[in-house]
């Protein structure tokens, strides 16, 4: 007689039955997408909301239940977020600021990063403290008013470079100002984060205040003095050949990025600042940057970014939006979200001497929010500050506004110039 499974069998097979459903339907969501001529990582996080209570778990409840129950949720929970933090090694990797010494871009880039943030970030917190008592009354209400805000402010930094390479414009003078400034908007966003997140969970006793500034300052201090150079030495130790990485180099880097996790998270500002940390040591090592690419990161975007978007899809209940008050909501952060970025930005590229049809398009690329808005929005819920309604408005945000960056960009190119080119990113 054959023994009945165990428990450990029977999650195992639960966990890799979610994989592939995940998976697979991402995969889907992603070729269909860019046959649309859309990103193919929008499709993606459209594939996690399908999967979501918005359709699957709204047709087929018990299916859905049995399917992602709450028995295999924290082994899902924990592979996200260990993808979460090599995607954020990748992004830190992936910053270029290079383009920041170039002098006859500089000031518009500093101009144009400043007023990304500083509006829409006003226009959150403003829209966080009139809807509190009546979207999170539960909550407290400055933590709750300044995720708002980080969550209008951020521009997702990755998808904006997998745009600009989709329709080449990486090395145009536009393409250039756009990703150094969103580069910029995101410093300012994850330290304004880490600040927030901070706050949400730290008692603000002189005592904790203190130890936790003062392990931030360590962490800096060693960064600098320490592993600065002992990355810079591992590279040339183990140098990059025939664009693949050693072996002893990869799980040594691996074990950086967990350990600067561990310490991000103990520090009570989380782990995937810790992954973004240790990217930003290896990411004047261009070699390096491309074999971990071709042999890691290409592996991470396949694998761990479907699933992190599913699980926020398992969240996300767009039916859940059932009163007119909740639609009001949502019409007004939409606009904020939208008019905040965009004007202005093409204010800032006016007054830096971009012409109209340039300016508009710089708006256009800094609305792009997708992958760095659901970072932000996953942390301010599992933290209890970002209630069920807020979190799946914010979600239908950060995908209409990086939706609609494709058609705007096709619609602008041609006045300014530019040829438009068809999608073929993988």
């Amino acid at each position: 007689m054959t023994a009945p499974p165990s428990q450990t069998d029977q999650l195992l097979f639960s966990v890799l039955l979610q994989l592939i459903i995940m998976i697979g339907a991402a995969r889907a969501m992603n070729t269909m997408f860019r046959k649309l001529g859309q990103p193919g990582v929008i499709g993606e996080i459209v594939a996690g909301l399908l999967l979501g209570p918005s359709l699957l778990g709204h047709f087929f409840p018990a299916q859905w239940s049995a399917l992602f129950g709450s028995k295999s949720s924290p082994a899902i929970t924990v592979i996200s977020q260990i993808g979460l933090i090599l995607l954020m090694f990748q992004i830190g990797m992936d910053f270029e600021f290079g383009h920041l010494k170039a002098k006859r871009n500089r000031r518009a880039v500093v101009l144009i990063a400043l007023a990304s943030v500083a509006v829409p970030f006003s226009l959150g917190l403003a829209i966080g403290e009139a809807s509190s008592d009546i979207l999170a009354p539960n909550v407290d209400r400055l933590a709750y008013s300044l995720f708002v805000g980080v969550a209008l402010a951020i521009t997702a930094v990755p998808i904006l470079g997998r745009i600009l390479r989709e329709f080449e414009l990486s090395r145009t003078e536009v393409g250039v100002v756009a990703i150094s400034a969103a580069a910029i908007n995101d410093v300012i966003g994850w330290v304004t984060l880490a600040s927030v997140s901070a706050y949400a969970t730290v008692r603000l006793s002189s005592v904790s205040v203190a130890l936790q500034l003062g392990g931030i300052v360590l962490l800096v201090a060693v960064f600098w003095l320490v592993l600065r150079p002992f990355a810079n030495m591992m590279i040339s130790r183990f140098p990059v050949q025939n664009q693949r990485l050693s072996p002893t180099l990869m799980a040594v880097v691996l074990c950086l990025v967990f350990a600067m996790g561990i310490w991000t998270f103990e520090l009570g500002i989380f782990a995937i600042f810790g992954g973004f940390a240790a990217g930003l040591l290896f990411h004047r090592h261009e070699a390096f940057v491309t074999a971990w690419r071709t042999q890691v990161g290409q592996f991470v975007l396949v694998f761990f970014l479907p699933i992190f978007f599913t699980f926020t899809g398992l969240r996300t209940n767009l039916l859940g939006l059932n009163m007119v008050t909740d639609f009001q909501w949502l019409i007004l952060v939409l606009v904020a979200a939208v008019l905040g970025k965009i004007i202005p930005v093409y204010i800032a590229a006016r007054i830096s001497g971009f012409n109209h049809n340039e300016s508009a398009i710089l708006g256009s690329l800094m609305n792009t929010r997708a992958l760095m808005e659901l970072i932000v929005l996953n942390i301010g819920y599992d933290l209890g500050f970002l209630p069920q309604n807020m979190f799946t408005m914010l979600v239908i945000m950060a995908v209409v506004t990086t939706v609609m960056t494709g058609p705007l960009l096709k619609l602008l190119l041609p006045r300014a110039g530019y040829h438009v080119v068809r999608s073929v990113e993988a």
